[in-house]
């Protein structure tokens, strides 16, 4: 019933298809793994795919992938990096502690809200996140999308969500 809720408050269908990927691959178990996500399957949203994995000894999200319009949104690229090195120092703890949320209870994570061109003008943000488990059962990334309506294109350049005023629903998987 979560799972419903939830792709019921997805509106870009760029987003849906990542959904229904994550839940596709899940087979049957609580989560999918990364080794589950299949890049053929989605290779039209990639540019919009990101995921993060949990290094318990760093106690942090290391960056795994990230899509190259989530590159040219953030101005990096997040392989290899932890969240504090991506986002700004206003952000990056909001974001760490609902991705952790996703990871730990587990929970599928839908958001929205305004978008800030760092160059100037501003305009809507969508994404999702949904957790991985190699094991299937606990929690170890999560993987996600997002979708930036910018002046009526995509990306442009480095912008800021307003993480601070981002609308956000969790559905916990249960």
């Amino acid at each position: 019933m979560s799972y419903e809720r939830f792709c019921a408050s997805i509106t870009d269908p760029a987003l849906a298809a990542v959904a229904a990927h994550w839940q596709a691959v899940r087979a049957g178990r609580r989560m999918p793994g990364w080794r589950d996500i299949d890049p053929a399957a989605i290779r039209k949203q990639l540019p919009i795919v990101w995921s993060w994995r949990w290094d318990a000894a760093l106690g942090s999200f290391i960056g795994r992938l990230a899509g190259e319009e989530i590159i040219a949104v953030l101005g990096t690229n997040t392989h290899g990096k932890r969240l504090a090195e991506v986002f700004r120092p206003d952000a990056w703890a909001a974001v760490e502690q609902r991705y952790r949320r996703v990871m730990e209870e587990p929970a599928l994570m839908h958001s929205s809200g305004k978008v800030f061109l760092m160059s100037g003008g501003l305009g809507e943000g969508e994404r999702i996140v949904l957790p991985l488990a190699a094991d299937g059962a606990q929690g170890d990334g999560v993987i996600g999308a997002t979708v930036y309506r910018l002046g009526g294109r995509t990306t442009a350049g480095k912008a800021a969500i307003d993480h601070h005023g981002e609308a956000i629903e969790f559905f916990p998987l249960g």
